[in-house]
């Protein structure tokens, strides 16, 4: 079976019996090595003295006054977002358990990039042993912001900081057709290239068609199932819906800024201009196979997912939505 996603750093954690994610040491010293905590050259000798403790020991308790020691207030901010992290990760038997409590009770300062990591994990460990590379191209909307653009009739989602890059002339006619230079050429991903997808999938460098009714839309659908069996233990079976019209909202979730904007919209009884609507990227069908997992009123109706884009064809997924937005009578992590 090929592997996928080295860079979450999965191989550098256990699992417990349940199939839940148990940090390790390896994975700690993985986050004390990013180059935002690695005392530059003239950092003062509490911050270099810290690090290496944390490096030899990761689970080193860290009080108020070994942070206040550091000289640099950006460091000493590092830091304490790092410590609060880590404590966070250490209470909780899994990170899937750690990451929905985070979710629900307020992500507070955390910085947004530990939250896509730790959702690039997660799903990482839900998608363990798939070998379909459109699900595992589509896995990568939940934890990379998109730039999304229209050819030839096929909507096209590339990575927004992959295309950002530096170079100063762009190295393919997608690239060029984005506007943008690009640090790397890209790819669209199809049935010819897919084999590829596993030598390059930590560089990011594929294009999904998230056409409606295409591949991409309908890999989209298989992995919100998984994140949402992955996480509650709930199954359910996600359709990828053509269009708009004639949907009755019952139940909603927003899977970003945008599509919730337009749900409550929706739900409100506003009407939807043709411009709004073109924004709309996604949208899907929820059922949950079990009615003893869902609220009585959504026992045998669909939940509707509403995936959009931004007025400037940005694609930011907010998996945490699925989290607090479902109609679950229980909802618990992965044990």
């Amino acid at each position: 079976m090929n592997d996928f996603w080295l860079s979450c750093g999965h191989h550098l954690l256990d699992r417990d019996a349940g199939g839940g994610l148990v940090v390790s040491d390896e994975f700690l010293k993985a986050y004390f090595a990013r180059p935002e905590l690695i005392p530059p050259p003239e950092a003062c000798a509490a911050e270099r003295a810290l690090h290496a403790a944390l490096l030899q020991t990761p689970r080193r308790p860290l009080t108020g006054a070994d942070i206040a020691a550091i000289a640099d207030a950006d460091a000493r901010e590092n830091w304490t977002a790092m410590q609060a992290f880590r404590d966070h990760l250490l209470r909780y038997r899994t990170i899937e358990a750690a990451y929905l409590a985070l979710v629900r009770n307020g992500v507070g300062s955390t910085p947004p990039l530990f939250i896509s990591q730790i959702v690039h994990v997660i799903l990482r460990n839900a998608l363990d042993g798939c070998d379909d590379a459109q699900m595992l191209r589509a896995g990568e909307l939940f934890f990379r912001q998109q730039r999304m653009t229209l050819h030839e009739g096929s909507l096209l989602a590339a990575d927004e900081e992959r295309i950002a890059g530096s170079r100063p002339l762009p190295l393919s006619p997608l690239v060029a057709m984005l506007g943008t230079a690009i640090a790397a050429d890209i790819d669209v991903l199809t049935g010819d290239n897919a084999h590829t997808y596993w030598e390059r999938s930590d560089r990011f460098d594929m294009a999904l068609d998230l056409t409606g009714g295409r591949a991409g839309i309908a890999a989209l659908a298989k992995v919100i199932a998984r994140w949402v069996g992955h996480l509650f233990g709930t199954p359910v079976d996600v359709e990828p819906l053509v269009e708009m019209r004639d949907v009755a909202l019952t139940w909603y979730v927003g899977l970003d800024a945008e599509g919730t904007r337009i749900g409550d919209a929706l739900w409100n009884g506003e009407d939807i201009d043709a411009r709004t609507r073109e924004r709309v990227v996604g949208l899907f069908a929820l059922r949950f196979r079990d009615a003893a997992d869902v609220i009585e009123k959504m026992a045998n109706a669909p939940v509707h997912l509403i995936m959009a884009m931004t007025a400037d064809n940005v694609l930011r997924l907010k998996p945490q939505n699925l989290v607090t937005g479902l109609p679950l009578r229980r909802a618990q992590a992965v044990s």
